[in-house]
């Protein structure tokens, strides 16, 4: 894989990062922006994900439809999404359209008109996919899950908002928090796919030149609680999280928690799929994951069973994770760190992919990270370091967030002390 990374700065500080692949006929280009819903004061949770809807409504040149139309009538595909740490603006075109997507993107981003009109119709659009949430267990219970783990806290609220709060949100709570999170040091363009570093550059200097410097210093810091959070609900099965602080982005052993999470719960070859599902058919789905932040993050066992089936699960489960570190082959963690490196190098393939790394890592670490670099550190994770990360992990204080028949489930003190 080519690592042709340029990256350059407007004069207002906005960076532009490229990844050039000359043998494409396509271009995925976007703007990643350093906010999301942990940019949120409490009273509008949800502003963020709202303003992602609203910036699609209409500008000062464009109204929605021509906004769709002039996409699509290249072929194009125009999108957004909204996390806890950034929100995302981006396109996918034909090499000779590169221009008009960078112009698409940088109008919605500067000239939303954010009309009262549209602000009330996409709000009962963004009030329904809340209720789509809310009747989605096996979504929902991640939101419990965060908000168990950083209570009271920006990181711990949920991305959609309140129905409540969201209700509540004005036009000038949506123009407040655009100009304070919504500046040139705050923004990254990212492009990868058929086009030069200098032609995007130019199209950037001429779509976002203007745009002003904002005196935005980052997120508080947030602290891991853990805890417990349970919802009975009329439901045939039971929704589990058995989750731990984890590292955050900037940590040594980033590599190493993620290798430890692919070979407990990554795959049909992991522990927790092989003892739980395959050998004794205690749940449909179980996996493990992890979330990353600036400053911290969570690894989490994702669990859905029959309610009649917490009893037996939780043990076997639990016994899984304090074994761990103590039980360890090589044999699993040489497995574990080839499925990491095959599933770095197939993303590569898609220039979506690559623009959206490239982005991201300009936003975290300030520059975007080679292949043999990515490779070379998932390589180095040997099998001391899956047990340096592992003990601390697992001997650290649990979150557990359970959703639908949990009558059958044990308390909190009684599963954290099996995890000792």
């Amino acid at each position: 894989m080519n690592d042709g990374h340029r990256i350059s700065t407007l004069g207002n500080g906005m960076r532009i990062v490229s990844d050039p692949m000359a043998t494409v006929e396509t271009v995925s280009l976007g703007v990643w922006v350093g906010v999301g819903t942990r940019s949120e004061a409490p009273e509008v949770n949800g502003i963020a994900h709202l303003l992602e809807h609203m910036a699609f409504k209409g500008t000062d040149r464009r109204t929605a439809v021509q906004i769709a139309e002039e996409i699509e009538a290249v072929g194009g595909h125009l999108n957004a999404y909204t996390s806890r740490e950034n929100t995302a603006y981006y396109a996918k075109v034909l090499k000779e359209d590169a221009a008009l997507a960078v112009d698409l993107i940088a109008d919605i981003l500067q000239n939303a008109q954010l009309d009262s009109g549209e602000l009330e119709r996409e709000r009962n659009v963004v009030l329904q996919e809340i209720a789509q949430a809310h009747d989605t267990p096996d979504d929902i219970i991640f939101d419990h899950f965060q908000s168990a783990a950083f209570p009271g806290q920006p990181l711990g609220q949920p991305i959609l908002g309140s129905a409540d709060i969201v209700r509540q949100l004005t036009r000038d709570h949506l123009n407040t928090y655009l100009q304070t999170n919504y500046g040139a040091s705050t923004m990254v363009l990212s492009a990868a796919g058929n086009i030069s570093h200098e032609a995007l550059e130019e199209m950037a200097e001429s779509a976002f030149g203007t745009v002003a410097t904002n005196g935005w210093r980052g997120p508080e810091p947030a602290a891991y609680r853990g805890g417990d959070t349970r919802e009975a609900r009329d439901l045939e099965q039971l929704h589990l999280i058995v989750g731990f602080p984890g590292l955050g982005y900037h940590d040594q052993d980033f590599y190493a928690e993620s290798v430890l999470s692919t070979l407990l719960g990554g795959g049909m070859s992991s522990r927790l799929f092989r003892e739980i599902r395959e050998q004794r058919g205690l749940v449909y789905s179980i996996y493990s994951f992890t979330s990353f932040y600036h400053d911290t993050g969570l690894f989490g066992i994702y669990a859905g069973t029959g309610g009649d089936n917490a009893d037996e699960l939780i043990p076997v489960l639990c016994e899984q994770v304090a074994s761990l570190a103590d039980t360890l082959t090589e044999a699993e963690v040489d497995r574990a760190r080839t499925q990491l490196k095959a599933s770095l190098l197939m993303g590569l393939e898609s220039t979506m992919s690559r623009c959206e790394q490239i982005g991201q890592q300009m936003l975290v670490f300030g520059r975007p990270l080679t292949v043999a670099e990515l490779v070379d550190k998932v390589g180095a994770v040997d099998i001391d370091a899956v047990r340096r990360v592992a003990k601390p992990i697992f001997s650290a204080k649990p979150t557990i967030a359970a959703l639908g028949q949990i009558g059958r489930l044990e308390p909190y003190d009684r599963i954290a002390q099996r995890l000792t």
